[in-house]
């Protein structure tokens, strides 16, 4: 045969070619099938690490949700029933004593994080359900016997059965908190008219104080170190009272400038006058000009109870005038006194502070280079924080008063990236129907099943002002690294906290009945972890309590993944608005007991 060419040329026989190629084909099936292999067995291993790597920006990866491989996280060990991270006294011996350093926040490093859960006490059971709960809770949610063996006589609480009773007594009030506190309105008219919204009660024993404050319409958050035996922060949370973990000692407290309307120290034992009254600079930083310190205890009143303290009349004496003499240096006042109590103001004349720049004064003014508002991991500093005189609605006095002010624009809206009475309108207008919209998707939202709330990354308040009228509080937490709007919330008569979502935040397992975030981990994704800010929100949350998780698309499925190794069950739900690049999850925790019997 030719080609078409002419020239000679022989036909290939077609069963001589099919023996190759089916030999080429079986090789190149079988190489496929062992790179397959590698690629299969690496996909995994990456589907199982991926809960432990950085999230990425859904901006640097595809638009796709983002998926997780499902994990179940294993049980921690009993002994870490009440664990706190970042003030963990296992790790004290650590940290120094001077000042009690030791009891400031140090959180483990990234290699030694929990990923289990965080177990509840044997018999542990719901809360007992507000305002019942301000009286009573039960023993085995917070088995401390310590404490009442410690302070029964003084009237904090007193084990009864199964339950702790809150007699609302206190070392300084052995009458009742009531009559305590009616005394200090007689003292200070403006805790009766509204003036008076926001306090910190520092040093808060059980919070009884805090608690009485409730019902006069004055919202106070209540500090206290974490200690080995007393749990004063658990007591009040699990009393749904307002409390937060924290300690004056060598850095400031996570809240702004000119935040709080009142401050108060029930013989709380912090020592005012050392250090150069380094402590008393720190309230007078917190306290809104116009706003009041309150003293009760040594050395208020020495003159009839020195006796008592284990001291001197000379030496109390002493004490006195000294105090007396830092709270003038700092523009303080001694507004009234009676009995134990004394009460000072801080001035809102910038006379006052105007002395300060003279080279001989002590404690000086600080430098205009201090931030009044830098307060994570902020040393203190032995200055005098002033007030910002262009704000001029920034004093007690000129703040509206409750409820006016919860609606008000502050001035300081004005010193955030686009803050103008505008927003903050549009801000409010916008909470009312996601509030009006939650309450549909979760309706136990605005009754007695839901007390003690945070909403994880605030802006303003909103969500916080929505429910204003539940028989709820409202955490409102600010991260560190996001725009300052702290500073709003506590104008409108609200509280919170900065906080920095990488860490653990300061307060004990099993302590709020609702998380709600919008946006997070859109927002710090580049930072945090997912999973351990999951596993953070698991360890703070109750037992049955709830998550409203407002996200975008992206990461809805890859925290529901978490969420349901972490032993909730959650569902999706539509916004409001009905839009597909964001959805809502809405979370419960469930209740379960640890498989280590030997937990106390």
């Amino acid at each position: 045969m030719k080609h078409k060419d002419g020239k000679p040329g022989s036909q290939v026989d077609k069963s001589s070619r099919a023996v190759p190629l089916s030999i080429m084909v079986v090789v190149l099936c079988g190489f496929s099938f062992y790179l397959g292999g590698i690629f299969c067995s690496e996909k995994e291993r990456f589907l199982i690490k991926e809960v432990e790597k950085p999230i990425q920006s859904p901006k640097e990866s595809s638009s796709s949700p983002r998926q997780i491989k499902l994990v179940a996280f294993q049980e921690c060990s009993s002994e870490y029933q009440d664990y706190t991270p970042c003030t963990d006294p296992r790790k004290w011996k650590k940290y120094g004593l001077h000042r009690l350093t030791f009891m400031e926040r140090h959180c483990p490093p990234v290699f030694e994080r929990k990923d289990c859960l965080i177990p509840p006490p044997n018999g542990y059971q719901s809360p007992i359900k507000w305002p019942k709960s301000r009286n009573e809770c039960w023993y085995r949610n917070v088995p401390y016997d310590w404490i009442n063996k410690q302070k029964s006589n003084q009237n904090w609480l007193r084990k009864e059965g199964e339950k702790f009773l809150f007699p609302g007594g206190g070392t300084m009030f052995p009458r009742g908190v009531g009559a305590y506190v009616d005394l200090m309105q007689d003292l200070i008219p403006e805790m009766l008219d509204g003036t008076v919204r926001t306090a910190i009660d520092t040093g808060c024993g059980v919070a009884s104080w805090g608690g009485d404050l409730l019902d006069r319409g004055i919202l106070t958050m209540s500090l206290a170190p974490r200690d080995n035996h007393e749990a004063q922060v658990q007591f009040a949370l699990e009393r749904g009272i307002p409390a937060i973990l924290g300690i004056i000692s060598s850095q400031r407290l996570p809240f702004p400038s000119s935040s709080f309307d009142m401050a108060h120290c029930s013989r709380c034992l912090i020592p005012w006058t050392e250090f150069g009254g380094i402590y008393l600079l720190e309230v007078h930083r917190i306290l809104r000009p116009g706003g009041f310190w309150v003293l009760s205890g040594p050395p208020v009143n020495y003159e009839n109870r020195w006796r008592g303290w284990n001291t001197t009349i000379e030496a109390q004496k002493n004490d006195y005038e000294k105090l007396t003499d830092l709270l003038t240096s700092m523009c303080f006042k001694l507004y009234n006194k009676k009995d134990d109590i004394a009460v000072w103001q801080k001035s809102s004349d910038s006379t006052c502070y105007q002395q300060l720049s003279r080279a001989d004064a002590y404690p000086p003014k600080c430098d205009d280079g201090t931030e009044p508002d830098a307060a994570w991991y902020t040393p203190l500093r032995p200055c005098v924080v002033v007030p910002d005189p262009k704000y001029k609605n920034l004093g007690l006095n000129s703040v509206p008063k409750w409820p006016q002010r919860l609606t008000v624009a502050p001035d300081r809206i004005a010193a955030i990236h686009g803050g103008s009475a505008s927003t903050f309108k549009h801000d409010d207008t916008k909470w009312k129907e996601r509030v009006k919209h939650y309450k549909k998707l979760l309706p136990a939202l605005g009754t007695d099943k839901i007390r003690n709330v945070m909403d994880m990354n605030t802006a303003y308040g909103g969500f916080a002002a929505s429910m204003v009228d539940d028989p709820l509080w409202v955490m409102n937490v600010v991260s560190s690294y996001a725009p300052n709007t702290l500073a709003v919330v506590f104008d409108r008569g609200l509280i919170g906290t900065y906080h920095d979502w990488c860490e653990a935040f300061s307060t004990y397992p099993r302590t709020y009945d609702l998380l709600h975030l919008d946006g997070l981990f859109t927002a710090e994704s580049q930072r945090c972890d997912m999973k351990y800010v999951l596993l953070e929100m698991d360890r703070i949350l109750r037992p049955n309590g709830y998550a409203i998780i407002r996200e975008s698309s992206y990461f809805v499925d890859g925290v529901a993944a978490i969420a349901k190794g972490m032993r909730w069950g959650c569902r999706k739900e539509e916004t409001e608005y009905g839009i597909e690049k964001e959805k809502i999850l809405i979370c419960q925790k469930k209740l379960w007991y640890s498989s280590n019997q030997n937990s106390r």
